[in-house]
Order: C-alpha cells, then sequence, then structure tokens
C-alpha cells in the first residue's frame, strides 16, 4: 500500500445520496491531498458493461470504508504514467492491451495484475482448459471428476460428422466456441442431435459429449482459503425420446449467464449428491494447492 492520503471530496459516502465513483476523481487531485489514511489501490480497466454490474456506488463505499479505492485506469494515457496502483483489475482483450500489460508488469513488478496475460491466454481456450482437468486424473478421491469426450473442430464444417464418426462420439453434442473471451459470442452453445446437422455448426468449436445433468451447473469461486458456489441453470436434460424424435440444431445464447440464477431452485436428489462430492473435491483440491492454478 503506497498511497496514504485523504480523499475529502469523493470519501462522503452516505447510503441515501448516490456518492461519486473513483471513477470520476482524478488521480492528480488524489495526490494533492494529506497523507492521512493507507489505501488499496485498485486501478481497473473493464467494460462499460462490467462497470454498470460490478462497481455499485455501495460496494465503492464499503470499498473505501475497508481501506479500498478503487480508481479508473484512462486507456488514452500511458499505463505507466498513473496510479501509483497496488492493483490493476482488468476485463479487456485484444493484442494491444495484453501488450501493454506485459510491459507495464515487466516495469512495475510490485503491483499486482489480475489476471496476468499469460494466465487468461490459457483459459480463453476451451481445449487446452478442460485439458487440465483431465490431466489431473481426479477419478480416485472424494468421487469421480471427470471431462466429457470431446474434439476441437478449427474448421471446415463439411468435415465434422466424419470427425465425429471416427472419434466415436455419441450424439446428441455440445458445440461451444472455441475461444473463451467474454464475448457473446463466446457464450453461445448449441445441442446438435444428429449427424446431418453437424454441418451447419460454425468452427473453430469444441464438441462436447451432452451428459444429463439436471438442468444446473455448478459455478466454483475460489480467492485464497474463501469457496464460493452459485447455481446456474443449464442445459435441460435429453430424454429417450427426444433422442428418437427430434432432429437439427437447438442454440442458447446466454447459458448459466448470471441473470440464469438457480440457487432456490429445487435440485433433484441424484443431482445434489453429485453437487457434495463435487464440493468435497474442491475443497480437498483447494487445500492440497501449492501453487496457483489456472482454475482459481
Amino acid at each position: 500500500m503506497r498511497l496514504e492520503e485523504e480523499f475529502s471530496h469523493c470519501d462522503n459516502y452516505d447510503e441515501e445520496e448516490e456518492p461519486k465513483t473513483m471513477s470520476q476523481c482524478s488521480i492528480g487531485a488524489l495526490q494533492q491531498q494529506q497523507q492521512q489514511q493507507k489505501f488499496v489501490v485498485v486501478g481497473y480497466a473493464l467494460t462499460s458493461k462490467k462497470i454498470k454490474s460490478f462497481l455499485q456506488p455501495k460496494f465503492e463505499g464499503l470499498a473505501r470504508n475497508k481501506g479500498i479505492l478503487f480508481v479508473a485506469i484512462d486507456q488514452n494515457r500511458p499505463l505507466s504514467d498513473q496510479g501509483p496502483f497496488d492493483i490493476v483489475l482488468h476485463k479487456l482483450t485484444g493484442k494491444e492491451w495484453r501488450q501493454i500489460l506485459e510491459d507495464y508488469r515487466q516495469t512495475h513488478p510490485e503491483v499486482t495484475v489480475l489476471d496476468p496475460p499469460d494466465a487468461i491466454q490459457h483459459l480463453h481456450n476451451r481445449q487446452s482448459m478442460l485439458q487440465c482437468v483431465a490431466d489431473m486424473n481426479l477419478s480416485t478421491s472424494y468421487g469421480r471428476v471427470g471431462v466429457p469426450r470431446q474434439l476441437v473442430i478449427k474448421k471446415d464444417a463439411s468435415s465434422i460428422a466424419d470427425a465425429v464418426d471416427k472419434a466415436g462420439l455419441i450424439l446428441p453434442l455440445v458445440a461451444k466456441p472455441l475461444v473463451a473471451d467474454g464475448s457473446a459470442k463466446s457464450h453461445e452453445l448449441s445441442l446438435a442431435y444428429d449427424q446431418y446437422s453437424l454441418q451447419k455448426l460454425e468452427p473453430p468449436l469444441v464438441l462436447q459429449e451432452f451428459v444429463n445433468h439436471g438442468g444446473v451447473l455448478f459455478k466454483v469461486y475460489i480467492v485464497g482459503e474463501a469457496i464460493k458456489v452459485v447455481r446456474r441453470f443449464s442445459l435441460p436434460d435429453v430424454t429417450k425420446r427426444e433422442l428418437s424424435k427430434v432432429t437439427g440444431v437447438f442454440r442458447f445464447p446466454r447459458v448459466s449467464c448470471a441473470a440464469a440464477s438457480a440457487d432456490d431452485a429445487d435440485l433433484d436428489p441424484s443431482v445434489a449428491v453429485v453437487f457434495g462430492i463435487c464440493l468435497n473435491k474442491v475443497s480437498w483440491l483447494n487445500q492440497k494447492r501449492t501453487s496457483p492454478s489456472p482454475f482459481t
């Protein structure tokens, strides 16, 4: 923590009155204040949508009360000319921004960048993301954890049916964009019921055998020793009757987004048991971690 200042013109927080966010306060003005209180300064570079959903006035007020200050990064100015920051929090994409962060990390090794570009790149690719789980071979402790059989198709949709047949994948198949970069397109899923419909898909993509899972999935967030689990509605189960009668490709634009919360939904008993097993697995893995992991 390197910025010790009084932010009188930005710190008058009242729950009944919407306070100014730190994005409205310039760093230059902040650095002219008298040093009185220690703050962890978080410079953020987020999309306008993420700022609206994440940086709520009450959240910023609570953070300031805890000694955490959020300051907007001006993308039109060199990053090294801004700050000083203790943490750089970002959710932007593109080669230019990635290079800016890499250069900044080289010149400011004392600043924590969340997340490092190389770690993000690893998780941007659904093939490499899931391969990590398969390589860990977690089938012998606290129940079985695995990855559905999958196939990567990088181009030529007309060859998908033959590739699926050679790989021995069983329909229906879930089609996911290969790149998971947070864009609207990367969240689109398709469910293909028959061989003929596979040519309607758009590579590059990952094909996975669909596994019935009660129409609910679990998202697990790990920060240090804290584990947070949320439930989201997912693709519905596929019955044998549907398999025998349904054909074509069905598209699902926003599966498992925050708006699809299933925290209050009743769980199928079998799904609840599987969830308990998986949560035990997550806790066990968290205890075993000895180095930073792409799953956190």
